[in-house]
């Protein structure tokens, strides 16, 4: 152990705990991945993973669902509310009420409070969506429940484990609540052997520096975090910047949904305020208020330099408030189960009142976060149940100095698209078509990342369909000239003829019907004028865009493989023309 005699920490050693910190959470994610039973956690990687000092104050996060992660210190205040002092080691709590800490009921909230000898030193917590939790349709997931005891198992703040010792009631609830049980406690056990390699780890720094050291340490890295942040908002321009961004209905009426924020910058804070913003929704696209809040803090860290740690000296800065009974703040008992939709407009949102303020430093909007397709039913044999839930991440909008990225999760998101070969080797369906979905890219001096087509065929005797998308009537924005990405759409054939379908939609569908999401595309940032007429012929022969594309959307005349130099430059003249 070191001496301890000096308790201040010199650069060296700040260094190197900063980067223990951040190593042991990316540990912990791999864990994640190499443990869990579900597809949805080991493939499509929806979890997160974090460490928290004592205090619940988020230390460092893994490179995983950045989205889960700002919603933690509400769900330790109600740890805290509901056990105050009464954590002990080898307690293990866990949560997923969205109205007693959590955000909808899939996330499981994980929490291990870590104890070097009786001092309570800090928190593992891992947070991982959950292949089901019970009620009315398979996966939980649903858009169109209408209150929140249709969405399954609520599960207050409770303790897994009580001093060691398993509770084995709780297990059993869980087990006899859920579809896929096996699945779902599989995924319970791989978020405790992650929170336990983040509690050995963590102990090991204490052992190494001592407690002292470690705790001066943290406080010093909050601090840390806290004057990067303050020092980039001063350089912010002050005053209020406002900005509306829409949802495209909640399944059952499809008027549109207007998120609304304004950012105020103050000096070296800012706050950022949703009134505004629409009423709450009968649909289960409300989201809570802790997760508006994590939206919100995505947002301004993808604004900041990458050197500001990912740690709560950034919510110092930032006050988020939205009014109560809106769709971001919802009254008891909304239902909440599509609430992830909302944050992602949240953020989108966000990032285009950002736009005003730090406009190179702002990408245009994505593919409006992922799809959801989802299918559950029995095998007619064995009556064993499935549930797919596929989660479609997109594309990229433009950045001021680089295209979009095709087929890319968005920072909201930081999934991954399931492999086809493991949906087709673990669920009865046959993946048709899985694609970039050409001319999606929204046009622009850079343009937007193209979007992604998938076709399912199902295998099964019947099912369930759920989808959820958005992004069919407001198109992802543009920035600066740059174009709206292109509208998504949901298709659906049972004998050879397809129908557009809403964009939010539960239905039965029988053997062979054959399901298509077609994404949306990302926004083009700057003039489509000012693209290099190369750079248009390169996405033209790489059959990204058609000649009619390159024509209309950045005046580039593509013939035989060749710009046609002349004839370019007249017409982008007098598309100039036209737009002044």
């Amino acid at each position: 152990m070191l001496d301890q005699t000096d308790k201040t920490i010199d650069p060296v050693t700040f260094a190197v705990l900063k980067s223990a910190f951040e190593s042991i959470v990316d540990d912990m994610a791999y864990t994640v991945m190499r443990t869990a039973r579900s597809p949805i956690v080991r493939d499509v990687l929806d979890y997160s993973a974090t460490m928290c000092d004592a205090k619940g104050r988020i230390l460092a996060q893994a490179k995983t669902v950045a989205l889960h992660l700002g919603a933690v210190p509400d769900a330790m205040e109600a740890i805290q509310r509901h056990y105050g002092d009464d954590l002990n080691p080898g307690d293990v709590i866990i949560l997923n009420d969205p109205y007693d800490g959590g955000m909808h009921l899939p996330d499981i909230f994980m929490f291990k409070p870590i104890f070097d000898g009786a001092q309570h030193i800090g928190y593992s917590v891992v947070i991982c969506h959950h292949c089901d939790v019970g009620g009315r349709v398979p996966g939980s997931n649903a858009s169109d429940s209408t209150e929140i005891f249709q969405e399954g198992l609520r599960i207050p703040p409770l303790k897994l484990f009580d001093r060691g010792v398993r509770n084995k009631t709780l297990f059993d609830i869980i087990s006899k609540n859920v579809r896929l049980p096996d699945l779902v406690i599989g995924d319970l056990e791989a978020q405790l052997a992650t929170c336990a390699l983040g509690e050995r780890e963590f102990l090991r720094l204490t052992e190494k520096y001592g407690i002292p050291m470690v705790e001066k340490f943290l406080a010093e890295f909050l601090d840390y975090g806290e004057r990067l942040v303050r020092k980039a908002f001063a350089t912010w321009p002050d005053g209020a910047y406002a900005f509306t961004d829409y949802i495209d209905g909640d399944g059952f009426d499809e008027s549109e949904i207007p998120i609304h924020v304004t950012i105020t910058v103050k000096g070296d804070h800012i706050g950022v305020d949703f009134e505004g913003s629409s009423p709450q929704v009968k649909g289960a696209i409300n989201s809570t208020l802790s997760f508006v809040k994590s939206a919100t803090y995505l947002a301004v860290r993808c604004a900041l330099d990458a050197d500001v740690p990912n740690n709560a000296g950034l919510y110092r800065c930032v006050d988020v408030s939205a009014p109560k009974g809106t769709v971001l703040n919802p009254e008891f008992p909304a239902p909440v189960a599509a609430r992830a939709l909302t944050g992602y407009r949240v953020v989108d949102t966000v990032l285009g009142a950002l736009a005003a303020i730090v406009p190179e430093r702002v990408c245009a909007a994505g593919e409006g976060g992922n799809t959801v397709v989802c299918l559950g039913g029995y095998d007619t044999q064995t009556r064993e149940p499935f549930i797919v839930v596929d989660m479609i991440n997109g594309a990229l909008g433009a950045r001021a100095t680089r295209d979009g990225i095709d087929a890319v999760t968005n920072p909201s998101q930081n999934m991954s698209n399931m492999p086809v070969e493991i949906m087709e080797a673990t669920y009865p369906l046959m993946i048709e078509e899985y694609a970039l979905r050409d001319d999606s890219c929204g046009a622009g001096k850079t343009r937007g990342g193209l979007g992604v087509v998938r076709q399912y065929r199902l295998l099964a005797d019947e099912a369930v369909m759920q989808l959820r998308a958005d992004r069919y009537a407001h198109a992802p924005y543009g920035l600066f000239g740059g174009k709206p990405g292109a509208l998504s759409r949901n298709l659906l054939s049972e004998s050879g003829n397809f129908e557009l379908l809403a964009s939010k939609v539960t239905r039965n569908v029988t053997k062979g019907t054959v399901i298509r999401h077609e994404q949306a595309g990302g926004g083009g940032y700057g003039n489509p004028l000012a693209r290099p007429p190369e750079l248009v012929l390169e996405d033209v022969l790489d059959g990204k865009i058609s000649p009619a594309y390159a024509r209309d959307g950045f005046g580039v005349l593509v013939v035989n493989g060749a710009v046609d130099t002349p004839a370019t430059a007249a017409l982008r003249s007098a598309m100039a023309g036209e737009q002044a």
